[in-house]
């Protein structure tokens, strides 16, 4: 398999990546044929999947115009994936143009392209972290170096839990994030749900069998299960909702039926 120039050496573009196939969902470019492959394995159960990953980026957007709203101008995005049009700090900055982005993935190609997408932007960053490891992003010389952790920041969790299996604690790992942060901070989150899928569980868990065969296993919640995340924060109205209804700005309605799989929402620290 011939190695594009744009991927980092030392990357294994033999197996899939999860950052990557959302890329891929997205109309990206920085996939390989290994992501596109598992990427339609999965649409093959469930087309929508697309739709899905849209409409977490449509509410990414709106959470954080919200923020900015609410005074908020630094924003911590772990899982952050591959920087496509419409992101936090073109979003954040258009907005305010002294709002403060770092993006933290794990993925190698991620990252690298992060950086390169922010070249000459001094407040927007990207780093290599891993959601089950706060710590270490939140020590991270980088991410003090541009954040101010005294004030209010907006952490983003965006279709990230849902790779995080409970063998890792994800609850532990939120919980530190949010002690880490001061009042009036926001945690912005989607997670994937079988609640709300316009197909039966079993089949929608064919999806989380191809992510289990590229060792990224999807780990759906309910939504009780979601509703642990926010231990610890007042729930921004509507509270937690399918990603169309939170704070639309078209109506819920027109929206594609799979957009409706699993729950968003947005927790003020009190």
């Amino acid at each position: 398999m011939e190695r594009p120039a744009w991927a980092p050496q030392g990357i294994d573009i033999t197996m899939p990546s999860v950052s990557r196939i959302y890329d891929y969902y997205l109309g990206g470019s920085h996939n390989f044929e290994v992501d596109r492959e598992a990427a339609r394995r999965a649409m093959e159960v469930m087309p929508g999947l697309p739709k899905i990953m849209q409409a977490n980026r449509a509410f990414m957007r709106r959470a954080v115009r919200f923020a900015v709203d609410q005074g908020i101008n630094q924003f911590l995005d772990i899982g952050s994936g591959i920087p496509t049009f419409g992101n936090v700090h073109e979003v954040a900055q258009q907005a305010d143009p002294d709002a403060r982005v770092v993006y933290v993935d794990h993925d190698a190609v991620a990252v690298a392209h992060g950086r390169a997408v922010l070249d000459g932007n001094e407040k927007a960053i990207a780093v290599a972290g891993d959601l089950r490891k706060p710590s270490d992003i939140l020590g991270s010389s980088e991410v003090s170096g541009l954040l101010d952790l005294d004030r209010p920041v907006a952490v983003l969790l965006v279709a990230v839990l849902h790779f995080v299996e409970d063998a890792y604690d994800p609850y532990t790992a939120v919980a530190e994030l949010r002690d880490a942060t001061a009042p009036g901070s926001l945690i912005v989150l989607t997670h994937a749900s079988y609640e709300g899928m316009p197909i039966p569980a079993d089949r929608a868990g064919q999806v989380v069998g191809v992510y289990k065969d590229i060792r990224n296993p999807l780990i759906m919640r309910s939504r009780d299960e979601v509703a642990r995340f926010f231990e610890g924060y007042d729930m921004v109205e509507p509270g937690l909702v399918p990603m169309p209804r939170w704070r639309p700005e078209t109506a819920p309605e027109e929206e594609d039926p799979y957009t409706f799989s699993g729950f968003a929402g947005v927790g003020r620290r009190a």
